[in-house]
Formats: C-alpha cells, structure tokens, sequence
C-alpha cells in the first residue's frame, strides 16, 4: 500500500477513535445524570409513601422512574455498543502488528544471517578493495555503512510495533473488563425494572377500586384549572392594555396631537418599547436552553389536551406544563424580567407573572411569593416555595410560557434532562 494510502487510513482510524471516545464519555455523563434524577425520583417517591395520601401521585412518579430506568438501559447499551466498535478497531491493529512484525522479523532473521557469513573485517575489506575505482569503493563503503543503520533501525521498529502491541493487547484487556461490568449493570437494571413495573401494576389495580371517585376528582382539577387559566389570560391581557396604555402616552407627550396617540390600545399584543425588543429576541434565542423552574423534578403533566396517565378514557388539557418536585422547593425565574403580577388564586396559592419583552412566563401552585409587581428579577433567582398539597401530599408547580396572550409548550423551551 502506497505510503500516502497508509497514512490516511491511519489518521481516519484516529479520528474515529477520537470521536468514539468523546461520545463514550458523554454517554457516561448522561448514564450520571440519568442516576442522578432516579435518586431524586426515588427521595419523592418515600416522600409521598410516608405521607399515605396519595396513591395516584406515588403512581405517577413511579412511572417516570420506570422510564429513566429505560433511558438508563439505552444509554447502557450504547456504552456496550460503542465499546464493541472500539474493541473491533483495536483487535483490527492488533492483528495488522502482529503481520508486520512477523515479516519484520524474518526479515531481519535473515539479515542477520547473512551478516553472520560475511561477519569478517576482511570479507568487508575485500569488498571496497576489490573495487575498479576509487568512486565504486566509496559507494560500497556507504552501502555497508547505510546497511548497518538500515539493520539497526529495523531492530528499533521490532521494538516499537512490539510495544505497540502489547500497549493494544492491554487496551482489548481493559476493554472486555469494562463491557462485561456494562453488560452486568444492564442486566441488574433490567431485573430491577421489571420489580417496578410489577410494583407499578399493583398500585394500578389498588387504584381501580377508586376509579369513579379518581374520575370525578380528575373532572374537578380540570374545571378549576380552566377557571384559573381564564384569570391568567384576563390579568395579562390588562398587563398588555396598561403597558400599551403608557406607551400611547409617552407617544402623546413627545408628538402632542398626532392621530397614532388616539390609536385604540391593544390588550392582544403588546407594543415594544426598543429595550423591550432587544429582552424578547434574547428570550427567544435562548429556546431550548432555559434552565427548569425548579431545581430538580420531571414533567408530571405535559402540554395541551391529552388522555390522563391513569384514566386514558378522561381527556385532560393543560396550558403549560405540571413539574412534580420534592417537599419545599423554590421556584426560580427561567430568564431575567420584571415581574408584571402577583396574583392570589386562592388563600395558599399564589402565582407570579413575569415579562420578558413579549413573552411571559408565569409560576402557579406557589405557598409564598419574595417578589413584587415591578421588581427586575434575574434569571435562577428564587421567586417563592411551591406548595405541597395537605390533601394529596404533591409538590406540583404548573409552569407556563406565552407569547402575548399565546400559549407555548414549556417542554421545547426548557433545558433537556
């Protein structure tokens, strides 16, 4: 194989390993932080048991667990994949040494043979004084000196590609050790993930005895969900009329008796002031990358209409998305804004509107708010406690986003987990 060919050959090799590499060790980190968030489920999860108050919320985050197991064992088994693909490309070299050396080293067996019969000083001698000239003597004198360094540097690569092999045998070594601890971690997640599914059908079929009255609370939750969802939408849409109403008036003071300062005031869609324009386009820059409202949790309850987790035959519809979290989590600002309201829905429920621009992110199902109408909040910064049920022992918050008065999914808008 041409010099040049080799070299390609051996530089994509590199590559690929590098990018192996590199995904294997992402692969790793999520598997992290995949266990990570099973620890947290599991830390709910006895949360809610020692409470005994409810079995559809102990059901629900069981079912998340089941399904981080499930992740768990894909990540797992991509690990194992990606370690096989390496382990080939190693036994690959491996064997591509072992041919190298094998000829390099009849090669040079038979080198030192015929070194050994012409091993001589004199044989040498004769060799250069038997030449017809003076210009042929000296270039066999060079030939016997390039041949000794030829048999010399043949002797240093045996060396070097032995080193190699043994530097590759080591690897496959290490290697087959770490995929037989993958492939045991898989079957042990496997095995513990049939428990709990086996420990989730239980709760199924404790739950069916309750199944009207579950149905009926359901109906209930929804009703009230609306209730709240049209109080939202009204209390932004005065946010929107007052933002517009003071913007008119700023128009008004700098160009008195202009047509555009008797404009009607919009409450569907807000008028940007130039700071405004600049807040909403770094919200929007920033979808997909926007930290969680709470520290830790999993999306309990996702976006728009959807057959309820329990009973499939219920259609239940959400305007954002519902975070199950542990026992007194704070809420936190997903980007910074002013706040634009405090609203109390309830004597122990209380939600926070923020404005980003045109967007809005609102924070329900909070216990206590340390934020007020006009404050400049940053992003993370905790903005109240998410209360914890007294009848069904959840920490929910319910989180929404909306460009004016529209609704968005929260979920392409968040960090993914």
């Amino acid at each position: 194989m041409p010099k040049f060919l080799l070299s390609l050959v051996l530089i994509c090799a590199t590559t690929f390993v590098w990018a192996q590499d590199s995904q294997q060790e992402k692969l790793e980190q999520r598997k992290a932080q995949i266990q990570q968030e099973i620890r947290d489920n599991e830390k709910m999860l006895q949360s809610v048991r020692k409470k005994e108050k409810s079995a559809v919320n102990e059901y629900l985050i069981q079912a998340n667990k089941i399904k981080l197991k499930e992740k768990l064992i894909n990540t797992t088994a991509k690990q194992e994949r990606l370690i096989s693909n390496d382990m080939y490309i190693n036994q690959v070299q491996v064997n591509k040494l072992k041919k190298e050396l094998k000829v390099l080293k009849e090669d040079y067996a038979e080198m030192i043979l015929k070194s050994y019969k012409s091993r001589s000083e004199q044989s040498r001698a004769m060799f250069i004084l038997s030449s017809e000239s003076f210009l042929q003597a000296y270039k066999r004198a060079q030939y016997l000196k390039q041949y000794t360094n030829f048999r010399k540097n043949q002797g240093l690569e045996i060396q070097s590609k032995t080193a190699q092999l043994v530097d590759f045998n080591a690897k496959l070594d290490g290697q087959r050790q770490v995929k037989k601890k993958i492939i045991a971690e898989n079957q042990k997640e496997k095995v513990t993930l049939e428990a709990e599914k086996k420990e989730q059908q239980k709760l199924v079929n404790s739950l069916k005895k309750d199944k009207n009255k579950i149905a009926a609370d359901i109906r209930s939750k929804q009703s009230e969900s609306k209730r709240i969802d049209r109080q939202i939408d009204r209390l932004i849409r005065e946010a929107i009329a007052e933002a517009n109403r003071k913007a008119a008036a700023e128009r008004a003071k700098a160009n008195p008796g202009t047509s555009e300062a008797k404009a009607p005031v919009s409450s569907s869609k807000i008028a940007l002031t130039p700071e405004d324009k600049i807040l909403a386009a770094d919200f929007k820059a920033n979808r997909g990358r926007l930290p969680w409202p709470v520290e830790k949790g999993f999306i309990s309850l996702g976006y728009g209409d959807q057959p309820h987790p329990l009973h499939p035959s219920i259609t239940v519809h959400n305007s954002g998305v519902e975070i199950t979290t542990e026992d007194g989590a704070s809420a936190r600002a997903v980007f910074a804004g002013e706040v634009s309201k405090v609203i109390v829905l309830s004597p122990v429920n209380k939600a926070v509107v923020i404005q980003h621009g045109d967007f809005f992110t609102v924070y329900q199902n909070l216990s206590s708010v340390s934020v007020s109408q006009g404050d400049k909040v940053t992003i993370k910064q905790n903005i109240g406690k998410v209360r914890t049920s007294g009848d069904t022992g959840k920490t929910i918050i319910k989180f929404l986003i909306l460009q004016n008065t529209s609704n968005n999914n929260p979920e392409g808008w968040l960090q993914s987990r």
